[in-house]
């Protein structure tokens, strides 16, 4: 009984630790998708993709399939959203968010637009990566 005391004294703040920076990196996500969100919806989209992975390495995966690497990224969404009318009140539903492995996560969710005339909408998987103390979107599948 005595080793098993022990035990759970050296355990449990080990797992408190791991769990409080779990919750601290699952928190930055969130904090960096409503600054997301806010660029957007200021009509900013070089702001809103500052939280993307300034790489050719960049994944982006949309109805056209898959695009890569950061400008090819921003100039296809300054295609498809050339103004603020166009590009409408984005909100982002964080469904599920998962650590993948050494600073992974992937973070599932749905995400609205509210325009004049339409109202699309439609869900999201983001892997998002801390590289150099910095989490950042390295690949972006959308539909």
């Amino acid at each position: 009984m005595k080793n098993f005391m022990l035990s759970l004294f050296i355990i449990l703040p080990l797992f408190a630790a791991a769990q409080n920076r779990l919750s601290k990196n699952f928190q930055a996500i969130r904090t960096a998708m409503q600054a997301q969100e806010a660029a957007w919806n200021q009509g900013d989209i070089e702001l809103f993709m500052q939280y993307y992975l300034q790489s050719d390495s960049l994944q982006f995966v949309g109805a056209n399939g898959p695009a890569y690497g950061w400008q090819t990224t921003l100039d296809n969404y300054k295609r498809r959203y050339p103004n603020k009318m166009a590009m409408g009140i984005l909100h982002f539903d964080i469904l599920n968010m998962n650590y993948r492995g050494k600073n992974v996560i992937s973070v599932l969710g749905k995400f609205t637009l509210e325009r004049a005339h339409d109202r699309p909408e439609g869900y999201f998987l983001l892997i998002w990566q801390k590289i150099k103390g910095r989490w950042v979107i390295v690949a972006d599948f959308t539909g």
